[in-house]
């Protein structure tokens, strides 16, 4: 047996408090005075987690969730069970994993968070999954994305939304999620083995950083290989075989025949000729709602300003926001999306003539400009037919539209917030985004009930966040893919409820949102699997 991931800790204090000027080292000396203890009875001490209050500008202050043990622990609780805040703490039972026999061939189909994590999973209960990726390895997936982004010359296998680690490697790697799992323990442990800063354990706001994030996936390759899993890249799946409504055989690159029993289908959320071919061979799709508009960009200072009252502090991270806007009206609503404090816009295309922009930063987050998708919901009838591919024929159009609106030639259709929301000229169109911008009319790309969405959406982002509109600020289009516009529908088992031994999974499965709930989809599916093995289903 394989045991993982165990924690043992005896208190837990929240809503600790320091000062911007106060070092962390002043922790135990806070909780003793707390509890009117000397500082030498705190011991073992441990952030859990690490936030900002900014409510008050003059006064802002880090906030603490702690563990800690003490010299005394059953006198301790008996004096102060009660507090608020206090929590005693169990010990956690450790994660194990009883060893299952394979019974038949198991494919995993795309190396982003939810297939690498399906497969480590898989890889701790002793199973041995083969991994296809159709983009390549993550150093040459580098070389590829910034060839792109010098010369304009597209790789359709290998880019920004293909390849190993996913569309995810080249974001801000943020971890956040609404999703309340436990398995989300085990997943910031995991990334902190293979090289992840320590601290996403316990800040309230976890990110990777892009740079960080190609170092994370090449060591989860390397621990796979180490487990005997099998990892082929350039292997883009391109058809099934299925006898009896059951899965027998994937095809691979269109001539290579895999004989397989379970497949994981975690493809990313732009693997569209995956869900044509999925749609061909009769497979259950449904069209979805999602979301689109465009990247906006304002210097960093400018938004440190509005949301600290300072431009900068040494013991400060740049800052971020989250805006929403609903029109009880029309049902419609608009939002900030992937905010990338300190980052810079990104051409994300994965197929030609089409434009497709995306946020990605640096665990340093250092440079001058933060970057936000703002978009609007996109409901089932802005884009009508029976297809279930409606939404991906919907975001194909606005990126060729963005291409042509940008000049022909990869360049991003940009314009400034003043000019879009009609009050004026504006300022300097600037942009971090590569291989630069031309200045157009964004109205142009959307129909009108998401253009005036936009609009009413921004102009309430001004009265939550004073300054928002600026001169300074200049929109760049567009944002198209910030989830699946489609799901792949699947039962109780978590197989497809067309095709038994098929697993949709992640984003490309319409079944998760973002790095950390795809990995848990990972996670979750492979559970299924594994216990599907041992029970011989």
């Amino acid at each position: 047996m394989l045991l993982v991931y165990s924690e043992k800790r005896s208190f837990l204090l929240r809503n600790l408090l320091l000062s911007l000027d106060e070092d962390e080292t002043l922790l135990p000396r806070r909780i003793a005075e707390r509890f009117s203890l000397s500082p030498a009875d705190v011991t073992s001490l441990r952030i859990v987690r690490k936030g900002i209050d900014a409510r008050k500008k003059s006064q802002i202050r880090h906030v603490y969730t702690v563990s800690f043990d003490v010299a005394d622990p059953e006198g301790f609780w008996r004096r102060f069970g009660g507090e608020r805040d206090l929590e005693l703490l169990q010990a956690a039972l450790p994660t194990i994993f009883t060893p299952v026999e394979s019974r038949g061939r198991i494919i995993i189909v795309g190396s982003g968070p939810a297939g690498l994590f399906a497969a480590i999973r898989l890889s701790e209960y002793g199973l041995r999954p083969i991994l296809i990726e159709r983009g390549r390895m993550v150093d040459d997936r580098v070389r590829d994305v910034s060839r792109f982004w010098q010369s304009g010359e597209l790789d359709e296998e290998s880019n920004i939304q293909f390849g190993e680690g996913g569309a995810g490697t080249f974001s801000d790697g943020k971890l956040t999620t609404r999703v309340r799992d436990p398995n989300a323990g085990y997943v910031l442990s995991r990334l902190v083995e293979f090289g992840a800063p320590e601290e996403i354990a316990w800040s309230s706001k976890p990110h990777v950083g892009s740079d960080r994030l190609r170092e994370v996936v090449a060591n989860i390759r390397r621990f796979l290989l180490s487990r005997g899993v099998e990892v082929r890249f350039g292997a883009r799946l391109s058809d099934l075989r299925t006898a009896s409504g059951r899965l027998t055989a994937v095809v691979v690159n269109d001539s290579d025949e895999l004989p397989c029993d379970r497949l994981v289908l975690a493809p990313g959320h732009s693997a569209r000729d995956t869900y044509a071919m999925l749609h061909e061979r009769g497979v259950p799709l449904e069209a979805k709602p999602f979301a689109v508009g465009f990247r906006v960009e304002h210097p960093q200072e400018l938004i440190n300003r509005i949301q600290y009252g300072i431009p900068s502090h040494p013991r400060l991270p740049p800052a971020d926001y989250a805006l929403t806007y609903n029109d009880g009206a029309s049902g419609r609503s608009a939002y900030s999306f992937c905010m990338c404090p300190g980052g810079v816009v990104v051409a994300s295309s994965s197929e030609s003539c089409g434009v497709v922009t995306n946020g990605m930063s640096n665990l340093a987050r250092n440079t001058l400009w933060a970057n936000s998708a703002l978009v609007a919901t996109v409901r089932l009838e802005d884009f009508p037919g029976d297809s279930p591919l409606a939404g991906v024929h919907f975001q194909r159009r606005l990126e060729q539209r963005a291409f042509t609106l940008g000049g022909g030639d990869y360049r991003a259709p940009a314009q400034s917030l003043i000019s879009f929301l009609g009050r004026g000229r504006g300022g300097e169109i600037r942009s971090t985004y590569s291989p630069g911008v031309r200045e157009a009319d964004l109205a142009e790309l959307f129909p009108a009930p998401l253009v005036t969405t936009l609009r009413e959406g921004i102009a309430s982002f001004e009265g939550k966040m004073r300054g928002f509109i600026t001169a300074e600020a200049t929109l760049v289009g567009v944002e198209s893919r910030t989830s699946s516009p489609l799901r792949i529908p699947r039962g109780e088992d978590l197989q497809s409820v067309g095709v038994s031994g098929l697993y949709p999974c992640g984003e490309g499965g319409g079944h998760a949102g973002g790095i950390m709930s795809a990995a848990l989809d990972g996670i979750r599916v492979a559970d299924a699997v594994a216990a599907q093995e041992r029970n011989g289903v």
